[in-house]
């Protein structure tokens, strides 16, 4: 939790001076479905971006152009930072992609951080809706705007939920797999089993929002609707458009 709200602290230091990242369509919104938002990145979302992008390279494809200069931490944009997850999906299993992600994760917190997360933050409606509301700022640079709404958990009414509007990271890859793999899953599971506060994601493909539930308990792999969904064949470039199921949500 220490890191978490050192990196919280940043952020919203960077924030006050403006350089919070932003959508820069004239509306204010997220762009209709089949065109693609345009963000202005400032200061603080460059800096998540080069920080997160740097620690997946680590896992990314070893076949790299010799020639290639490796990328200095500020030269990350939104669409590196993206490209440097699809590099960490070649050449390994859904598991593996999921745990790749899930070693990044714990790489970013100092030692002890989970235990420290389920003694401040146990599985309470309130540690719910404290962390929904810590989502909307926290998390605008990786999937944009997003509101916290009410929903109901186990039979109580409380505004422990996340909706994202048109989730950038769908948006910019354009893939149901990286989508469940690198994202849903092992989000999920970093929040539910190592900080011990259930979460469920819930991804719409059609107009690429996203629910976030915290304190909801995550559905099995195979009961989950999110992998049972084919390829976004118009918009992935690695889509199998006669597979009923994107490729890979079966590896």
């Amino acid at each position: 939790m220490a890191s978490f709200a050192s990196l919280q602290a940043v952020n919203l230091t960077l924030r006050r001076r403006g350089t919070r990242c932003g959508i820069a369509e004239p509306s204010g919104e997220p762009a209709p479905v089949g065109q693609k938002t345009r963000y202005d990145d400032g200061l603080a979302a460059r800096v998540f971006m080069g920080l997160f992008a740097r620690k997946m390279d680590k896992f990314g494809s070893k076949k790299k152009n010799k020639e290639t200069k490796e990328k200095g931490f500020w030269e990350y944009d939104y669409e590196s930072f993206v490209e440097v997850s699809k590099r960490v999906m070649q050449g390994r299993s859904r598991l593996q992609q999921q745990e790749a992600v899930r070693e990044v994760l714990l790489s970013m917190l100092p030692p002890g951080a989970p235990q420290q997360f389920r003694k401040l933050f146990p599985p309470t409606k309130w540690a719910a809706e404290f962390n929904a509301a810590l989502t909307v700022p926290f998390f605008h640079w990786l999937v944009g705007p997003s509101q916290v709404i009410e929903v109901e958990v186990n039979g109580v009414k409380q505004r422990s939920g996340v909706r994202i509007k048109k989730c950038r990271y769908l948006e910019n890859s354009g893939c149901v797999g990286m989508c469940v793999n690198m994202c849903k899953i092992p989000t999920q599971d970093f929040f539910t089993n190592e900080f011990g506060l259930p979460l469920t994601m819930n991804p719409n493909f059609e107009d690429m929002s996203c629910e976030m539930i915290y304190g909801q308990a995550p559905p099995a792999f195979e009961d989950d609707p999110a992998t049972k969904q084919p390829c976004l064949a118009d918009i992935c470039s690695m889509s199998s458009p006669s597979s009923p199921i994107c490729p890979k949500l079966e590896a």
